[in-house]
């Protein structure tokens, strides 16, 4: 021991007889023990000599128990206790693999389990009992900081005391026998410390402990199995003795069949004068057959096994060990647990979970915490089930919500033990907890069918309904069956899969027959592979002309041009190049406004086209794409005859392939629809889900330990291969060696007669295979292979029966000396896909079939050295972590994190799972700190603040808000996958012919102030040189009243405005992507349709002067409003002109007032008189200081 250590602990007392004298720096002294702890290595070296010392048992016991009322030094050594009792496995982080410090390792767990058998009194925790207590009566205003640290440093010290693993080797306990463990609980009943903890779990004001609380619990019952605890009693010990005589008959009955069979294999002669045997078809190394040299009695065990060496498995390929361990304590042990329980049950159940899952819920708990949340779940649903069911004890997880979050944990384990395959033992430990909690929730439900009670039978009934409805319940076992793996999961977990299994088909068959039918919701991912761009050879293949057609084409419709160019009338302000309403980007409509244009030109549509460039010249007047503003009529004529003889890229029609294309390789960057319908359930169909190899190996790997089974365990595998072979008639599914040995073994078992289900179900399967063989001679070789439904259906109805559907057709001659050419011609080509090459001269063939036809040719070694680029990137690696966590470091302050990450790093990803890496690495907490940001435009009202008007402000894009990261990336693989259709003209053809009928039905002036609002963000995109979204706000009842009408609502999808998101937001936007002239053009086109609605009514209904109704002066107004701020801009027609004149006669006042510039409008805000503000008007108004200013009129 090192002589400071000796030294201190020296300093610390002695003990004389039961009395412990403590030194005059004793105090001291436990401090300095505490600053050795902080300060060891890595091997725990002071750790371990504290151990070999014993000083918590010779020492640190008695001061605390003896010189309690020494509070400085109790405290010291409450503080000291708790880090020498902390667990092992955080002492090392885990488990060590290297051999000297897992050495160590076991060492201090040595130590610690010395300590647990030293606590094992009822002196140390009636101490710990009376200061808990003591702290617990102090109210909280009373409680000091000190006073919560040493409640909190209790329960820890005793929750590390419960934690030290029991050391079955050492002790030799056998069941109803006092462990170690065991007199550890007794001494926590006599000292009252189990009355605080229920204290605790029940008291509101106690919240904050609920954590540690659960904690110790767990580890309390770890041992315990809840039906037997709730067993334990006069009335089920009579049930327990029964249980136990059934077992040992079995075993009697298996030593007696044994004991007849050696007496009826006894020979007269010597054993060793046995004689030798030839053994007639089993062939021996040679050609000649086995010679045995044991008596015939001994030949059943002849193998050709016997004598070899055993194959040595590898560590990684080894099976999971069980880690859990289940032991019956001692009598008076388990009825204290039993009335812990009930009376944890009725009063701090609901309580505890209700606060744990807060804790959760607001992360305000530690990581992996909600394992004890789901332990808890379990254990004490299934103790309240099988003790006296009572519903309302565990109301707080007995809903949908519960189920949902189990199934989300369980989920998101599956996921992680795949991912993290260092950890993937842990991971599936805690998968294992949640299957538990899932299988007892199911349980507990259908305990309530069974309930007198009409209310708790509704209850149940209503989360079936849900549970059973929802996709992800009924799917969420057979994803658990296919990725089950014996390394990382346990032979209890597959016991316990099999069970929920069977209970939850039973449950969902009896909900179906009961109901008749079932609708359930269904989602599909529609899968449509990306879009080709063609080549240029066949870029052009909607255009049916040729080049010569095109050139005599062009003479006729260059005179329509010339003469549409020279046509006054000619409009652009109708004419839109782009879809406002489509989710593409404006900005990446460039060439679909190409196509269009050359499309009216094929179609000999001269005007549409001329105006169609004219329109897009202005939207995208960079880089000069439709030419430049001050273009000649000869110039545009050329750049049209460009147009028409170009071959522009058009998107090309998804081809439905068979079912042989269908299995071609999938890509991971497939666009990915996720289809929500409904539907009704079969469970027929269902069930054919699980007939495939995967889960019927499963199950047969569970059967061969059929006598450790349980009997409900047993029935469960029996019921489950019973229903694929009877009720699907697959009972070909079943016809496999290894469980025909295994159906061999048990008939041939003394103690068949135990296991009745079993031996009927085998006998069944064996008479349905020996029928086949009669009529089909290959199903003995068929017994090799595992085989799925394909396979099954061809044994039972004949092979070649599946070939029914179109075959490729065969290879030609031709064809295969052109594929060879091609192949050869592009193979060493960089950046080139050589298949795809292939496929554009090769027509008729899909991937899979020239992939596979090169392989048989030997031009390729495999189908995966044709494998799509950036495919198949499930995993991350370190060094891909860490790559992605320096690039959000680089650029976690720019505008557009995501958008970087995606730029630079090396392993192309889609958005979704760059983002999900993120959260799960804990860079971000939440998507919305990934979403695209926006400068801010400064608001007018804001310009007499000084500086800080002119600070930087930043918001997060409203687009961005929106739509969440996997909505967006979505969005992106529509914008390239999906089909273009076919648009001729411009959207806002449909736009006016809204605009007309909602002209009819009298919301002429909501649509003149839409118009407005349109205008208005037009201007201040031009001023403030940055555009947001800009809210539609109605202060007037028929505004509000028309933005609530269907017909308006549909008016302003069509026109691109974007609509409030549910329980965020209140108002329209209009979208921030839109740029000044798109929105100029918008309000010109409604002002078009106004236009031509009053010329009809003019026709129709000629006024007379002087009986105008208010409304209509308010839209006279709004109309000279409108033409001043268009006469400013240079963008109204001479008509709009002439109207907007004759407007501002019969107002001039209006008019006068409306052309004031708009910064002097502002500034004169406050002084408008009432009824000739912006709020007179019906104008939106956005700034807060003229709103204010509004309701104050309002309230005048």
């Amino acid at each position: 021991m090192n002589c400071e250590l000796l030294a201190t602990c020296s300093a610390l007392g002695y003990l004389e007889g039961d009395t412990y004298h403590k030194e005059p720096d004793c105090l001291e002294s436990v401090k300095d023990l505490i600053r050795y702890l902080r300060h060891e290595d890595e091997t725990r070296d002071v750790r371990q000599q504290l151990g070999a010392a014993q000083i918590l048992q010779s020492d640190l016991l008695p001061i605390l128990t003896q010189h309690r009322g020494d509070k400085p030094l109790f405290d010291a050594v409450i503080r000291l206790m708790v880090n020498l009792t902390q667990p092992a496995l955080l002492c090392f982080g885990s488990v060590p693999k290297d051999p000297s410090v897992r050495h160590h390792f076991l060492q201090v767990l040595t130590y610690l389990q010395a300590y647990k058998e030293a606590f094992a009194s009822e002196k140390a925790f009636g101490v710990l009992s009376e200061t808990l207590y003591e702290l617990l009566q102090l109210d909280w205003e009373n409680r000091q900081e000190e006073d919560n640290l040493l409640i909190e440093r209790i329960l820890l010290l005793v929750r590390n005391i419960l934690h030290v693993p029991a050391d079955l080797e050492q002790e030799k306990r056998i069941d109803d026998d006092a462990s170690i463990h065991d007199r550890l609980l007794w001494a926590i009943h006599l000292s009252g410390m189990d009355d605080l903890l229920l204290f605790l779990s029940s008291s509101s004001a106690e919240q904050q402990w609920s954590l540690h609380v659960l904690e110790i619990v767990s580890l309390m019952f770890r041992d315990q199995i809840p039906e037997q605890l709730a067993g334990v009693g006069q009335g089920r010990l009579a049930q327990e003795r029964s249980t136990d005589v059934a077992e040992l008959e079995v075993l009697r009955q298996r030593e007696m069949a044994e004991k007849r069979t050696r007496a009826l294999q006894r020979s007269n002669r010597h054993s060793r004068f046995g004689g030798s045997y030839i053994v007639k078809g089993l062939k021996s190394i040679g050609e000649r057959d086995v010679i045995f040299h044991k008596g015939l009695h001994n030949l059943q065990n002849y193998s050709s096994d016997l004598g070899k060496q055993p194959r040595r498995v590898p560590k990684r390929r080894q099976a999971a060990q069980e880690l859990s361990v289940h032991r019956r304590s001692a009598l008076n042990v388990r009825l204290f647990l039993r009335d812990f329980c009930s009376e944890f049950l009725e009063n701090c159940y609901n309580p505890l979970m209700g606060a744990v899952k807060d804790h959760l819920l607001r992360e305000r708990a530690q990581q992996h915490d909600e394992t004890y949340y789901m332990w808890a779940l379990a254990f004490f649903m299934a103790f309240n089930r099988t003790a006296s069911f009572r519903p309302g004890f565990v109301s707080e997880t007995l809903g949908v919500r519960t189920f949902h979050f189990v199934e989300q944990n369980l989920t998101n384990y599956y996921e992680m033990m795949l991912t993290d395959r260092k950890e993937a033992a842990s991971w599936a430990r805690r998968m294992h907890l949640a299957l538990k909690a899932y299988q007892e929730l199911l349980a507990t439900v259908n305990e309530m069918d069974m309930s007198p009670d009409e209310a708790v039978r509704e209850s149940s009934r209503i989360i079936k309904n849900n549970i059973f409805y929802m996709m992800e319940y009924r799917e969420l076992f057979l994803a658990l069956f296919r990725k089950f793996d014996e390394r990382y999961h346990p032979r209890s977990f597959l016991r316990d899969l099999v069970e929920t299994t069977h209970l939850f088909l039973k449950m969902l068959e009896r909900f179906c027959r009961s109901r008749g039918n079932l609708m359930v919701q269904n989602k599909r991912k529609k899968r449509k592979k990306k879009k080709k761009v063609q080549d240029q050879g066949v870029a052009s293949g909607n255009v049916s002309a040729g080049p010569g057609e095109l050139e005599a084409m062009w003479p006729a419709l260059e005179e329509q041009l010339l003469r549409c160019a020279q046509d006054p009338e000619l409009s652009v302000d109708s004419v839109l190049p782009f879809d406002a309403a489509s989710e593409v980007p404006v900005e990446e409509q460039r060439v679909d406004a190409m196509v269009r244009i050359q499309d009216c030109l094929l179609a000999g549509q001269a005007p549409q086209a001329l105006a169609l460039l004219r329109s897009a010249r202005e939207v995208w007047p960079e880089g000069s794409v439709f030419g430049s503003p001050l273009i000649s009529p000869g110039e545009e004529m050329q750049l049209l005859k460009q147009i028409l003889a170009a071959p522009l890229p058009r998107q090309q029609e998804p081809i439905e392939g068979d079912a042989e294309e269908e299995e071609e390789e999938e890509e991971e960057e497939e666009l990915q629809v996720v289809q929500v319908s409904e539907k009704e359930f079969n469970f027929l169909d269902y069930l054919k889900r699980f007939a495939c190899s995967t889960i019927v190996r499963a199950y047969v790997s569970l059967l061969r330990s059929y006598r450790q089974n349980s009997a409900h365990t047993n029935h469960c595998v029996a019921k489950m291969l019973h229903r694929l072979a009877h009720d699907l008639g697959m009972e070909a599914l079943l016809f496999q060696l290894s469980l025909f040995c295994l159906f061999n073994r048990l008939l041939s078992d003394p103690a068949a007669g135990a296991y009745k289900e079993l031996v009927t179900f085998a006998k069944y399967i064996l008479g349905k295979f020996f029928a086949m063989a009669a009529v089909n001679q290959k199903a003995f070789v068929e017994l090799l292979f595992w085989k799925n439904t394909a396979v099954v259906r061809e044994m039972t109805q004949g092979y070649g029966s599946l070939d029914s559907g179109q075959r490729a057709a065969a290879w030609s001659a031709e064809e295969e000396a052109q594929l060879q050419e091609l192949y050869l011609a592009h193979k060493d080509v960089e950046g080139q896909d050589v298949v795809e090459t292939i496929l554009a001269h090769l027509k008729t063939r899909t991937r899979k079939q020239v992939t596979h036809h090169l392989v048989r040719m030997g031009l390729a070694n495999s189908v995966k050295d044709f494998q799509r680029k950036g495919t198949r990137i499930v995993l991350w690696t370190e060094d891909q972590e860490l790559e992605l966590q320096r690039l959000f470091e680089e650029f976690r302050d720019s505008d557009d994190v995501l958008g970087h990450i995606m730029k630079n790093i090396t392993a192309k990803r889609s958005r979704a799972r760059i983002v999900d890496k993120l959260l799960a690495m804990g860079l971000v907490s939440e998507r919305r700190q990934l979403y695209k940001k926006r400068r801010k435009k400064l608001e007018p009202s804001s310009m007499s603040n000084g500086d800080e008007s002119l600070k930087d402000s930043w918001q997060e894009d409203p687009e961005e808000e929106e739509h969440s990261p996997e909505e967006s990336e979505e969005d992106e693989e529509k914008e390239e996958g999906l089909e273009a259709e076919a648009v001729q003209g411009s959207s806002f053809f449909s736009a006016e012919d809204l605009g007309q009928s909602l002209c009819r039905e009298g919301l002429s002036a909501p649509l003149l102030w839409l118009q407005n609002c349109l205008t208005r963000a037009a201007d201040d995109r031009e001023e403030a040189g940055c555009s947001q979204g800009v809210p539609l706000v109605p202060l007037t009842e028929e505004n509000e009243e028309a933005m609530e009408n269907t017909q308006f609502q549909h008016l302003l999808r069509k026109l691109g405005m974007r609509p409030p998101i549910s329980g965020q937001e209140t108002f329209w936007r209009i979208p921030a992507k839109l740029s000044s002239t798109q929105l100029r053009r918008m309000a010109a086109s409604l002002n078009q349709q106004e236009k031509e609605e009053r010329e009809e009514e003019r026709e129709l209904h000629p006024g007379v002067p002087g009986e105008q109704s208010p409304s209509e002066h308010r839209a006279k107004a709004l109309r000279a409003l409108l033409s001043a701020r268009k006469k400013k801009a240079g963008l109204v027609s001479p008509e709009v002109l002439c109207l907007t004149a004759t407007s501002e006669e019969e107002t001039p006042g209006e008019g006068e007032r409306k052309i004031v510039p708009r910064k002097r409008e502002l500034l004169d805000s406050d002084e408008d008189d009432e009824g000739q503000g912006p709020a007179a008007l019906g104008t939106p108004v956005i700034h807060k200081k003229k709103r204010f200013q509004i309701e104050d009129d309002d309230e005048d």
